[in-house]
């Protein structure tokens, strides 16, 4: 799921992409629906949820670093490195945290669902402190999202676990995903997102680092990680950007919205987990909620990455 400041948007709009722009925003769209299914994969090898997050942190911002340098891109300084450094904590630290921690307690699937809360954040936090109107899209959006919530409770469903930790940690994961939303409004129109991303991850990852207890890792755990940093964050935001600068945002977020079908599809194929036909129609519509705030604001709905 992503979201991208209206002003990125605007941005080499005469380049002729390599692929069609909805390919690139339906790329993004399946690596963030690894998202779940390689951290997964990880805990299995035996990384706790909070090394996996470190990980994924630690990597993805030496890789948009690395990114930034090669662009010359300029990085925050002063007040914006502060409010950087602070959004890193949440946005970062907390937010991988806690996605990590939903998929061990509520499986993959569960996680990628709940993570689709965040736009009812984003309009609750939107209406709280930047002065926007909370109007009868948003209140039915925010109360379908409730609902959804409540029937994926009753209806749990086989290898998934509806439980208060696991409920807990994806809402957390979606309470602090929203937080891209205030962030991206000011800033991603002072800095690219490279830079940005660059402090943010780095600044994560050491939030991250004393609650991390290492261990010996196998082939197979590191190919998992690097995929978390390299697929899931770093290609899957180029994949988006490159997309969106050809495509209406509100298009770009009906087809980024596959991502929690393909996250299931996935744990379901790999790992048995499958929803309840109650959690079902709960899931949708926890994601249809998502998607009729999108309408409503086609260039500021979702963060920019995942």
């Amino acid at each position: 799921m992503s979201q991208t400041p209206r002003n990125q948007t605007t941005r080499d709009q005469t380049a002729r992409p390599l692929l069609p722009a909805p390919i690139y925003i339906l790329i993004a769209a399946v690596l963030w629906g690894l998202l779940g299914i390689l951290g997964k994969n990880a805990q299995t090898a035996g990384v706790t949820p909070l090394e996996v997050a470190f990980w994924r942190a630690a990597l993805a911002g030496l890789l948009f670093g690395l990114h930034a340098g090669v662009t010359r891109a300029p990085l925050p300084r002063g007040k914006d490195l502060w409010v950087t450094a602070g959004f890193g904590l949440l946005g970062v630290s907390v937010f991988y945290g806690a996605y990590q921690l939903a998929v061990r307690s509520g499986g993959a699937s569960l996680a990628s669902v709940l993570l689709y809360t965040a736009p009812a954040f984003v309009a609750l936090l939107g209406w709280a402190f930047l002065r926007e109107k909370l109007g009868r899209r948003e209140m039915v959006a925010v109360v379908g999202t409730l609902g959804g919530i409540a029937l994926i409770s009753l209806g749990g469903g086989q290898g998934v676990t509806v439980s208060a930790p696991a409920l807990a940690y994806g809402l957390t994961a979606g309470f602090t995903y929203s937080l891209y939303y205030l962030y991206g409004k000011t800033f991603f129109g002072r800095y690219t997102p490279a830079a940005l991303y660059a402090v943010a991850l780095s600044i994560g990852a050491v939030g991250l680092l004393p609650f991390v207890h290492f261990t010996a890792k196998t082939s197979a755990a590191w190919l998992s990680l690097a995929g978390l940093a390299l697929l899931c964050t770093y290609f899957a935001y180029l994949a988006y950007s490159a997309g969106l600068k050809h495509l209406p945002a509100t298009r770009a977020s009906v087809i980024a919205s596959l991502e929690p079908v393909v996250a299931a599809s996935l744990a379901a194929l790999l790992f048995g987990e499958r929803l309840a036909a109650l959690a079902l129609v709960g899931a949708a519509l926890v994601i249809g909620a998502a998607l009729l705030l999108s309408t409503e604001k086609p260039s500021e709905t979702h963060p920019p990455i995942e």
